[in-house]
């Protein structure tokens, strides 16, 4: 296998467990850590907002370490942080020590995707980078339908289901040091500090907080709402995650969605798509079928998205590729931070048909957002995908 084979297998491998296991795993099971810890919609999205929040400041950190210290060292420590993370929720005694651990597995996944863009941008020719780093991104899905059967044979022994999780990001650790190089930064690049906030990067920063902020309808409430509407139990919730998991690993098909047909058609195409998948699996009166297919229409359209910013950001800040996916990335999760609070708010104060309809309603509003000719000069990267 190629060096740039390698580390795009290593990478959806750590993504998938950082992002599909430590991160999105909690609203799978939500329903049955609410059962045992008496948790109120409120409360659940608050803890769920607190992983957002974890992402938020790991990636700003990770971006820095990985232009100091090359992306081995910090993908090594975003596995690590994985599995103490989930160690932590499987042993949660009370809501406070729950949403402490919540938040440390979230970090994981900021620090995950910065010395991942950081060591393509180095291993692997410009031409297939932003494949290469739309099929690590991929990871998600794959981390996400995982989870699902994993859900499915434990049933209501979640804090089992997280230690099984541990272990996968330990055994991901070594992979890791194995595999990833330890000085990804290119010689002729030694920028550091805050990145000048071009216009694609502006841009790219409201579509993003926008996106993030309404995709929290399921990530953090699919099982919820699933349970509410259809009166599924954690097998349903188990069947909605693999479906959303299975669609998000075409997701990997974004970078080559981008190059064929731009940023903007892309990105107005998957927000359309993420905003029916979410009406489908929470809208009252759908049945099984719609909320499978919701799910896998949700699934393929935040993978595709996330990828779409991906590619945004990277392209925007050519010479700082860790950076600019940082950009894009750390907004997504600024915008979950503030959606999942809300979302529970909603349904706790108002019906769950407004919040979800609220949250649809909001997905449609990232494609304000649109990357003009002008923002490839403005990024110094004339091959800026333009719709």
């Amino acid at each position: 296998m190629s060096p740039g084979m390698m580390l795009g297998a290593v990478g959806f491998g750590l993504i998938a467990i950082c992002y599909g296991f430590a991160r999105f795993a909690f609203g799978l099971f939500l329903p049955q850590i609410d059962a045992d810890l008496s948790l109120s919609s409120t409360v659940g999205g608050l803890i769920s907002g607190g992983s957002f929040l974890g992402y938020c400041a790991a990636i700003i950190v990770s971006a820095h370490l990985t232009e100091r210290l090359g992306p081995r060292v910090v993908a090594t420590v975003a596995a690590l942080v994985a599995a103490v993370g989930m160690i932590g929720i499987a042993a949660a005694p009370s809501s406070l020590w729950l949403a402490s651990a919540v938040m440390l597995a979230g970090t994981s996944t900021g620090l995950a995707s910065p010395p991942m863009a950081a060591a393509v941008a180095t291993a692997v020719k410009p031409a297939g980078q932003g494949a290469t780093n739309t099929i690590i991104n991929a990871g998600t899905g794959a981390g996400v339908v995982l989870s699902g059967p994993v859900a499915l044979l434990m049933g209501g022994h979640w804090r089992i289901a997280f230690l099984i999780f541990a272990a996968t990001a330990l055994c991901m650790a070594i992979a890791v040091v194995i595999s990833i190089p330890g000085d990804a930064r290119p010689a002729e690049n030694r920028e550091t500090g805050l990145p000048l906030l071009n216009q694609a990067l502006k841009r790219l920063i409201i579509a993003s907080f926008l996106m993030g902020a309404s995709s929290t309808a399921l990530w953090s409430f699919g099982s919820q709402l699933v349970t509410l509407r259809l009166d599924w139990g954690h097998t349903g919730a188990g069947l909605l995650w693999i479906a959303i998991g299975t669609a998000g690993m075409a997701g990997a098909w974004a970078g080559v969605l981008v190059a064929r047909f731009g940023i903007n058609r892309t990105h107005w195409l998957f927000l359309g798509a993420l905003a029916g998948g979410i009406l489908l699996v929470g809208f009252e009166g759908t049945t099984p079928t719609l909320t499978l297919l919701g799910g896998a229409l949700f699934g393929l359209a935040y993978i595709m998205l996330t990828g779409v910013y991906l590619v945004w950001g990277v392209a925007a800040l050519p010479s700082r590729p860790a950076t600019g996916l940082t950009v894009g990335f750390l907004t997504i999760a600024i915008g979950q931070t503030a959606g999942a609070p809300l979302f529970g708010l909603l349904m706790d104060q108002l019906t769950p048909t407004y919040s979800v309809i609220a949250f649809a309603c909001l997905a449609f509003t990232a494609g304000l957002a649109r990357v003009g000719r002008t923002d490839a000069t403005h990024s110094s990267d004339p091959a800026l995908p333009d719709a």
